[in-house]
């Protein structure tokens, strides 16, 4: 059978295209190697079920490997440390079942007290018999651990994970013991408790049980030459005629190696894109062009990856004030492990720390919230019901005409917003012209905020459409030197995008200005200015 991209479950070399996990796998077997205990705790759908099972694989001619998975027991086996221990002990036998080396009389009474129970203290007993009576060290993983957490059983067993690890030259335990979830074992209860605003137990940080646990600082995401070698795979297969370094790059700038992300878009432009309009075959597919097609199916798409962002922001109100402050009013948030809510959106791979201050995580995210902000205002905001009214003017030949969207957008603003305050200005200009840009660019062009010129004076957007860009310079008005630091910096940014046009959308207090539209050259290159 052909291979294909995988974006459900285990991904498996033989099977799927993937990225080589050889340079993670090998940093992982360093900590084994020291015997260190510790969690890996990455977002939803980042890879770590798929790194386990290749953990496996990587280690079994070294170690004994039990692979557990915690979605395999039920709610009612947490019920009592009797329940748990039995279900842990026919779990830990099963995931042992074709390994000749474990076999034995430790490993018999094992699979005893899974059939009759037993306490959990006498589970670790006969497991430190096992691992004394092994022939190879033996390593622990456990997935999906997150169904367990904030549970006083396994908060129980966490502990007796501790004591044997304190005592381990007494008493014999696992060499290494791996967890892998979304959330960090060692905040569960108060990352969760935010959503409640309580802390029933105020001193469990500094009390938990996994307080053994060693950083896990390997790097899960899908990094460019990664990609290029699962492109160069997948091209010998198909000899697309592709750029493979070229649109490995692409990937990466769009998700920032964001696992899913990558997988969804190559899948898409695999499976969907070939055959539909402008992409007739795979060969004319691998090219910018298919990749921002492929994008606009996935932003349109419902998935689970993008359900759990939404549902973070309704989960929890801080999250969504952080993320809108951010977005819209250009707000620069210092990264602050201690923070809850940074820590929070961090641990779901919602952000990451730019040179101290965070951002989000990448544009696929970034435009998936900006969607969302947006629509819940499109309905009832007139410069979206406007913008949409006059979408045909706009779009002439199959081209997007920017300078009559900018001229017909001051004309608006003046008609709706005249007697706006400053701050109003100051906190909706950015929201509003993005509010009356997308119902125009809506199903045909992209847009994403330049996230490395975003902050309260200034922001680029950069519109895709059918192929050209256009970039975009949206700033408060600060006078005119401040005007021409910004003419400047936009010639900047257009030579590295090899542009030669670009426009600059001023929002200016001054009572005394004069709105309207001009067209200015520098240096070569020619800027269409737009004042309201």
């Amino acid at each position: 059978m052909a291979k294909y991209f995988n974006t459900t479950g285990v991904c498996r070399p033989s099977e799927h295209y993937m990225v080589s996990l050889d340079g993670r796998l090998a940093e992982i077997r360093r900590m084994i190697d020291r015997k260190y205990y510790f969690s890996i705790n990455r977002g939803r759908q980042y890879g770590k079920t798929t790194t386990l099972a290749a953990l496996k694989h990587f280690l079994r001619a070294d170690f004994i490997v039990a692979s557990l998975d915690f979605q395999f027991l039920s709610q009612a086996d947490f019920a009592s440390d009797r329940t748990f221990s039995a279900a842990f002990a026919r779990r830990f036998a099963l995931a042992l079942r074709c390994v000749p080396e474990a076999e034995g009389k430790a490993l018999d009474r094992i699979k005893k007290y899974g059939d009759e129970g037993c306490g959990i203290s006498a589970l670790f007993e006969e497991l430190s018999e096992f691992c004394a009576s092994a022939p190879k060290p033996v390593v622990l993983l456990i997935d999906e651990v997150d169904s367990a957490s904030n549970n006083q059983v396994f908060l129980d067993f966490l502990a007796l994970l501790r004591g044997y690890y304190l005592q381990r030259e007494e008493f014999p335990t696992f060499q290494s013991v791996i967890l892998a979830g979304v959330y960090d074992i060692y905040d569960i209860n108060d990352i969760r408790n935010l959503k409640q605003k309580v802390r029933p137990d105020s001193e469990h940080r500094h009390n938990s049980p996994w307080n053994i646990a060693a950083a896990f600082d390997v790097n899960m995401d899908l990094e460019t030459e990664g990609i290029a070698g699962m492109l160069a795979e997948y091209e010998a297969d198909y000899h697309t005629g592709m750029d493979v370094g070229q649109m490995a790059g692409l990937l990466y700038e769009e998700t920032c190696g964001y696992p899913f992300l990558v997988s969804r878009l190559c899948q898409l432009m695999d499976e969907r894109i070939p055959g539909n309009g402008e992409f007739p075959d795979r060969e004319t597919v691998w090219s910018r062009e298919g990749l921002l097609a492929a994008e606009k199916i996935l932003l349109m798409e419902k998935n689970t990856l993008f359900d759990s962002l939404i549902n973070k922001l309704t989960d929890y109100p801080k999250l969504r004030e952080l993320l809108y402050s951010m977005l819209f009013l250009g707000e620069r948030v210092v990264f602050n492990s201690h923070n809850d809510f940074i820590q929070l959106a961090s641990m779901f791979g919602f952000v990451k720390n730019v040179n101290g201050a965070i951002q989000v995580a990448n544009r696929i995210f970034e435009t998936v919230l900006y969607n969302l902000f947006l629509s819940e205002e499109e309905v009832s905001d007139r410069t979206f019901s406007v913008a949409a009214a006059d979408r045909n003017q706009f779009i002439q030949n199959g081209s997007l005409n920017m300078e009559l969207l900018l001229e017909k957008f001051v004309v608006h603003w003046g008609d709706l917003y005249h007697s706006a305050d400053e701050k109003f200005i100051e906190e909706n200009g950015r929201k509003f012209f993005l509010l009356y840009l997308k119902p125009v660019i809506n199903g045909v062009g992209n847009y994403y905020i330049e996230a490395r010129t975003r902050d309260r004076g200034r922001t680029d957007v950069i519109v895709d459409y059918r192929g050209r860009q256009y970039i975009i310079e949206i700033k408060i008005w600060r006078g005119e030197e401040y005007n021409r630091r910004g003419e400047a910096q936009l010639v900047s940014y257009l030579e590295s995008y090899h542009a030669q046009k670009g426009y600059l959308l001023s929002f200016n207090f001054n009572k005394n200005k004069v709105p309207g539209v001009k067209e200015i050259s520098w240096d070569g290159k020619v800027i269409f200015e737009a004042m309201v």
